[in-house]
């Protein structure tokens, strides 16, 4: 994916979740980690933007440290999103793209008691398609210890051998990463799918067993 391609992906993609429902309001961030062929470094949705009327020739441009070398000024969350660059990229290389809502439902369950993981396995889909999704206790929005905590379980996850696409910031919304705007949308909005569905359910959750989740793994490749 070329920059002009990106920055193109990046404004489809902010519009689509926002008349969606899936970001309101300035909340919410896109990041995509550029090609080598294009300067390396990374475009980011600027500071206060709304998703839903992004200008491609706006966004925000950094250098491979985060320094910005034009456009809008970029989201305080460039520090988030590069620590999970970089700690994502050992057990996902192809990583291009961050994506960070304040998806209603999945802060919804972060305001009752809860586990480490947001979610238990209770459809195929999630299990295939997100997979395990670990709670990151609350910081302030931009706080430098958020990103370290996040970095940090990114590798316990992937060392232990069940890499993760996702984490849920408590009070605040998922962080979901993939290998492009597409892919990364899609995993968010299986994620906040899946939450919805725990929110509106009138009884007790009962998880898929180990056998099934198993066969996803073998029929499927799934990360669980």
């Amino acid at each position: 994916m070329t920059e002009s391609q990106a920055r193109e992906e990046i404004c489809r993609v902010g519009r689509s979740l926002f008349e969606r429902g899936y970001v309101h309001a300035t909340a919410g961030n896109i990041s995509v980690r550029l090609e080598e062929s294009d300067g390396g470094g990374f475009l980011i949705t600027p500071t206060d933007a709304c998703l839903g009327f992004l200008d491609p020739a706006r966004l925000a441009r950094l250098d491979a440290q985060g320094q910005q070398l034009n456009g809008d000024r970029a989201s305080k969350t460039i520090a988030l999103h590069m620590q999970i660059y970089r700690s994502a990229g050992p057990f996902d290389p192809q990583t291009r793209c961050v994506i960070h809502t304040h998806s209603t439902h999945c802060v919804a369950l972060t305001l009752q008691p809860h586990s480490s993981e947001l979610l238990p396995p209770i459809t195929p889909y999630f299990v295939m398609k997100v997979g395990h999704v670990p709670v990151i206790a609350y910081h302030r929005p931009g706080d430098p210890a958020a990103a370290q905590r996040v970095a940090q379980t990114i590798s316990r996850y992937g060392e232990a051998g069940t890499p993760i696409r996702a984490v849920m910031l408590e009070r605040l919304g998922p962080n979901v990463w993939h290998d492009s705007p597409a892919a990364a949308m899609a995993t968010l909005e299986e994620l906040e799918e899946t939450a919805r569905l725990v929110s509106q359910s009138a009884c007790a959750l009962v998880p898929l067993t180990e056998p099934q989740i198993e066969q996803l793994r073998q029929t499927f490749g799934a990360r669980w």
